[in-house]
């Protein structure tokens, strides 16, 4: 993975679906060796974990969860430097797609991060569910990357993986669906007082490989009242990605950012 400067990042915005937000962005962040392992969800089990606010995103009729292990460099404010122990993390999201006003966006169930300080600062300035959890990662000779979760203390929840890439990377095509799974540039979040927040993200087009995985990951799902397949119903692998984001702000009407 080569990883590009904020001006490399920010000088092509041609595949974004609407403008770069006019505000500065506030925070850094590289993402690695991400698994995206998706499953196909039934619209009522979802929509019972998603707020009503917020539409559930659908690919020709079907909806899908994810869960997405990686780790994490570089984690911090615009104009703070990395700070050794503290910047680079191995996180663990649940997520699903969601539309606020015509605006494609992700929806996290929970994000589990082995740093404490970044659990503390997400919860409180991100409105997100992160949890602390203890988490292992290796990259193997073979390129095979194992990974381990587990969270503590409740609600508590375990994940394990050996997954690897077995294709060239490529960029997602328009409209297919591995391009409905990555290439989304904002979260949605409720703040305390059940306000929707929107963050926005940027970076390059994804570069996705096929992938194949071993992963046990219904200790995780449990943890939101979910049973679904032992396995995942689409596996691609990222080598990694650069990214800016922006501080979250209010979402009242759900309507692009101007550029």
């Amino acid at each position: 993975m080569t990883l590009q400067s904020t001006q490399e990042i920010l000088a092509r915005v041609d595949h974004r679906p609407y403008p770069l937000p006019a505000r500065r962005w506030s925070w850094r962040q590289n993402w690695h060796e991400l698994l995206f392992a998706h499953w196909r969800v039934d619209h009522d089990r979802l929509r019972r974990l998603v707020p009503e606010p917020l539409e559930l995103d659908a690919h020709e009729g079907a909806h899908y969860l994810g869960v997405v292990p990686f780790h994490m460099s570089d984690v911090s404010p615009r104009f703070v430097p990395a700070i050794p122990g503290v910047s680079a993390f191995p996180e663990l999201n649940v997520r699903t797609y969601v539309r606020r006003g015509g605006v494609r966006g992700v929806y996290f169930l929970s994000l589990d991060a082995t740093q404490r300080l970044a659990v503390v600062t997400a919860r409180a300035l991100f409105h997100l569910p992160y949890f602390h959890a203890q988490m292992e990662r290796r990259r193997e000779g073979d390129g095979a990357i194992t990974y381990r979760s587990r969270r503590p203390r409740a609600p508590h929840a375990e994940f394990r993986a050996r997954y690897r890439a077995t294709s060239a990377p490529r960029t997602a095509a328009p409209g297919s669906l591995e391009h409905f799974f990555v290439e989304r540039y904002c979260l949605f979040a409720l703040n305390p007082r059940g306000v929707v927040t929107r963050t926005d993200v940027h970076h390059a087009p994804w570069m996705i490989h096929d992938a194949d995985a071993e992963l046990d990951a219904a200790g995780l799902l449990q943890s939101h009242d979910l049973v679904l397949p032992p396995t995942p119903d689409h596996l691609h692998f990222a080598e990694g990605i650069a990214v800016r984001v922006w501080a979250p702000i209010a979402d009242q009407r759900g309507s692009a950012p101007a550029g």
